[in-house]
């Protein structure tokens, strides 16, 4: 990204898919701008902040005791709001310079269940963190607007959005959510089962990217015939010395599947209240999956043997619903009712 040529331009919307892993900023006119994890690493002496995003992430798990790498937000909603304004401070300021003719209005999205508390301190840390606006939006709604699906049909539709830090279950019809659940449950609670298992299966302690890495390359929704195998080092707890052990994906299945049954039943649980009209539209039109999890893979498999309902990862699903942001902005006023 050239970060030069974006601050050139003071721009009039911003939309930050405020996630517990990443966060995704939109620019109207300019489309998804960029994508950095959501981390901030803060001086353990007096609290400064040292750096923010990709270079706060590079730290962790290497850095002296002096610094510590912090995630502002925890199961999807703000845990540390100093770290928070800063963080939605340097998204604003990388894609309009620190010298600004005219603050954004500045769109952030937030899990369907946070509570009005939890909301305001996203707003007020939007606004101290230079934004002349702050519309707080719902993530299932706007996963879905960046699916393409047409909110305001009365046609149902059902999306299962899969996060870092929860998991949003919504059914839209008319422009409303008709029923609904949120989980906070999402792709780090896999990665700390992961880790878990690791811990007591092998006493070997391994960090989050190891977790993350063997989650994307190995993990999966079902258990398999032929499952795939994986190197991996860590630390043994025992000596502290580097051990390397192999693993495989039916391991990691078991270490996982807690969570994906709770899932599941919150699936299922949304579409007993769902009305009979809208029951069969979704069985017509399958149940969309997205977020950054939706990959996960036979997750759509698990989800279609439990409910019976055909299900479909959707086209770039962790981009959803910061696409699903851009439409909000040419139709805010349509869709102002919505998010």
């Amino acid at each position: 990204m050239n970060k030069n040529f974006l601050s050139a331009f003071s721009p009039k919307e911003v939309g930050i898919d405020l996630g517990t892993t990443n966060s995704l900023v939109f620019v109207q006119g300019r489309g998804i701008v960029f994508n950095e994890p959501s981390i901030v690493a803060v001086s353990s002496k007096d609290e400064a902040i040292v750096a923010i995003g990709s270079d706060a992430r590079e730290m962790i798990g290497r850095t002296p005791d002096s610094i510590l790498a912090r995630r502002p937000l925890q199961d999807g909603v703000v845990a540390d709001y100093r770290a928070t304004e800063a963080m939605i401070r340097h998204f604003i300021e990388q894609v309009s310079g620190t010298v600004r003719f005219k603050k954004p209005v500045v769109m952030i999205s937030v899990p369907f269940g946070v509570t009005s508390t939890e909301q305001r301190a996203v707003i007020q840390a939007t606004m101290k963190a230079g934004a002349r606006n702050a519309i707080i939006a719902n993530e299932p709604l706007l996963a879905a607007l960046g699916a393409g699906v047409s909110v305001h049909s009365s046609s149902g539709s059902m999306i299962v959005d899969i996060g870092g830090g929860t998991t949003d279950i919504a059914v839209i019809a008319l422009g409303a959510i008709v029923a609904s659940d949120s989980l906070r449950v999402g792709g780090e609670k896999l990665d700390l089962a992961i880790a878990d298992f690791l811990r007591k299966s092998y006493n070997i302690a391994i960090g989050e990217h190891t977790s993350e890495t063997i989650k994307m390359r190995i993990a999966s929704a079902l258990p398999e015939y032929h499952p795939l195998v994986m190197n991996v080092i860590g630390s043994a707890l025992k000596t502290g010395l580097p051990q390397s052990i192999t693993i495989d994906s039916n391991e990691i299945y078991e270490a996982i599947q807690g969570y994906l049954k709770d899932i599941v039943q919150a699936v299922k649980g949304v579409l007993r209240e769902t009305p009979p009209e809208l029951v069969a539209d979704i069985m017509e039109k399958g149940i969309l999956l997205s977020g950054g999890c939706a990959h996960l893979k036979s997750l759509d498999l698990l989800l279609r043997e439990e409910t019976g309902v055909p299900v479909y990862v959707v086209e770039d699903p962790a981009l959803c619903v910061t696409k699903g942001m851009g439409v909000a902005f040419k139709n805010l006023n349509n869709v102002s009712k919505v998010v």
